[in-house]
């Protein structure tokens, strides 16, 4: 992949990015150049003196639903041939590891962010050509769930983490299983002691011991990510 991923977020509550996109890595990759975070009101693409986004539902119902009427204007307003425009919804795929590297590979990703009770079906229909949901749970609004997916996805990019792919080669779901267990200094603390085969500076060692703990640790936390079938152990 080469050259900047850019992002735009629609939403009516904007200021809840700001401290997200002005700290730690999200900052330093928009000062890096791999990323360009734009934020949207989709008030501003709101009719009327009041710029209401929602509206009763047809049909009846608790809540209120998100109007169609701005959220085509403000996807229209960003949206190009190459964009992939992203409902995140929790009907949708569960986001993963492997979502995150195939988003890191776009140039645009546009993150449509919903609201009260929902979004109104044709914004799903003729908009949307992703549909994704962090977990089977339901949140007050789509912008953390965006947060999320754009945090995961970034750190990905080419330089964002400083250390080459080497700082997400070997972390947990990077190879289909969970990561090994971290140690730094002191070598001894409380009573417990790094384990001596990572103070040896035998590295062919080291890697074995690594790859034997993180299978230990799938089996024991997460044994269902042996089952997909995505793990090989020789290609490790």
């Amino acid at each position: 992949m080469s050259g900047m991923l850019e992002i735009d977020v629609i939403t009516i509550f904007p200021g809840m990015l700001k401290g997200f996109l002005e700290e730690s890595m999200l900052k330093r990759a928009q000062a890096r150049g791999a990323v360009q975070v734009r934020v949207i009101n989709l008030r501003d693409f709101a009719a009327g003196k009041h710029q209401v986004t929602d509206d009763r539902p047809f049909g009846g119902g608790p809540g209120m639903v998100m109007k169609p009427e701005p959220l085509f204007a403000a996807v229209e307003s960003v949206r190009r041939p190459e964009s992939r425009v992203i409902m995140m919804t929790p009907q949708g795929r569960t986001f993963s590891q492997g979502e995150a590297e195939q988003l890191a590979h776009a140039s645009h990703l546009v993150f449509v962010c919903g609201h009260y009770e929902g979004i109104d079906e044709r914004v799903r229909l003729a908009l949307a050509t992703d549909e994704l949901s962090i977990g089977d749970y339901v949140l007050t609004n789509g912008v953390l769930p965006a947060a999320v997916v754009i945090d995961a996805t970034v750190r990905l990019l080419p330089g964002v983490l400083g250390a080459g792919d080497l700082a997400t080669k070997e972390e947990s779901f990077s190879s289909g299983i969970l990561e090994h267990p971290q140690y730094t200094r002191p070598p001894e603390f409380r009573g417990m002691k790094v384990p001596e085969v990572l103070l040896s500076g035998n590295h062919l060692e080291i890697g074995r011991w690594r790859r034997a703990q993180a299978e230990l640790r799938t089996v024991a936390k997460r044994p269902d990510l042996l089952n997909r079938g995505d793990h090989d152990p020789e290609n490790d």
